[in-house]
């Protein structure tokens, strides 16, 4: 960034920003405001992330007129030491300002959501199970370095070692907008620790999202149409880990959607949970229906094998994350899966 480069205003839009919240305050101001508590903080939330874009950019466009004039001061003064400290300063401002245009590309309807995350071994039984959970803690370091909240509601263990399947919800601003680009089918290649021939093993899990709709979106669900069953809520090889029947297992009948959760110890909170990931599925496949492209929210779903990936994880015979959409890459194989995502899915979001 020189000290001419031209402020961000069309880029970010921050005078609509301004008019947005001032709008916001006005509402908030109405004693009838506060009555419905859904409404209000959802507004309260919108206006969080308003405040946000508009402050980062005034104190950017401070520090940009301030290096300016202290630019100026230190070309007539011929202090170099002082004009590389503004310039590594400007550096630093222009970062904060390209982590803000990055977020303006989430602008899709849902990207703002929480999310809900499906995880699901392929085709390699124990192996591909391994790997599910692999990505599994992979989303939940990534998750934990955004500063976002994680609630794993149903798992369901490999008979050996790993998980078939995992739901979770991540909950944080704009999850959805970035977990959708982690859609699709995941390849992992490794020395097997399950093979005591020490091989070479290719494993595949798949991973779905989508957006945790809001509560004021109502979705007719006739109890008709339900089939609900308690269960005790189990653990690895079958061990309790509930003296209850707390789990609960829906059924909607006219598609055979099933949601399961398990993760309270109440088997009413385990049935609202369940209630509310159920319409977010309905809610995926109304919006499905109404789109001329069939696969806004979801990808095309493919079998989880060979030829079907959208990213590969190699741990051998060489070290390599790449993500076969964009052709982004990175050797640093363990850092991504220590939950080192945000490259790869800004890549994402670039190219689309």
């Amino acid at each position: 960034m020189t000290k001419n480069a031209a402020p961000f205003w069309c880029i970010f839009d921050v005078d609509a920003k301004r008019v947005r919240i001032a709008a916001i305050d006005q509402e908030m101001a109405r004693p009838e405001f506060w009555g419905n508590t859904d409404a209000a903080a959802r507004i309260q939330k919108e206006r969080t992330g308003l405040l946000a874009v508009v402050e980062t950019f005034d104190a950017a466009s401070r520090e940009i007129d301030d290096a300016r004039a202290l630019l100026d001061l230190a070309e007539a003064e011929s202090d170099d030491a002082v004009a590389e400290g503004i310039l590594s300063d400007l550096a630093a401002t222009e970062d904060r300002l390209a982590a803000l245009e990055f977020r303006r590309m989430l602008s899709d309807e849902h990207d703002g959501a929480n999310a809900i995350v499906s995880i699901n071994s392929g085709a390699g039984g124990t192996e591909s199970q391994d790997w599910a959970q692999m990505l599994l803690r992979m989303y939940l370091r990534w998750a934990e370095r955004k500063g976002f909240a994680t609630e794993v509601v149903d798992t369901l263990y490999g008979e050996e070692a790993g998980i078939k399947n995992v739901t979770v919800i991540v909950r944080g601003s704009y999850a959805f907008g970035y977990l959708k680009a982690e859609v699709g089918v995941h390849r992992l290649v490794r020395i097997s620790p399950f093979d005591s021939n020490a091989r070479r093993h290719t494993s595949f899990a798949s991973v779905a999202v989508i957006p945790e709709i809001d509560d004021e979106i109502k979705i007719d669900i006739p109890d008709t149409d339900l089939r609900i069953d308690v269960f005790r809520s189990g653990g690895p090889g079958g061990q309790g880990v509930n003296t209850t029947d707390s789990a609960v297992r829906i059924t909607y009948l006219p598609t055979n959607i099933v949601v399961v959760c398990q993760n309270e110890r109440s088997q009413h909170k385990n049935k609202a949970l369940a209630m509310k990931i159920l319409r977010a599925r309905l809610y995926e496949m109304e919006e499905k229906k109404r789109e001329e492209e069939m696969e806004k929210l979801h990808r095309e779903k493919k079998k989880i094998e060979w030829g079907s990936q959208i990213r590969s994880y190699v741990l051998q015979p060489y070290r390599l994350a790449k993500d076969h959409r964009t052709g982004h890459e990175v050797g640093n194989v363990d850092a991504v899966l220590d939950g080192d995502l945000d490259a790869f899915i800004k890549a994402f979001l670039l190219a689309n």
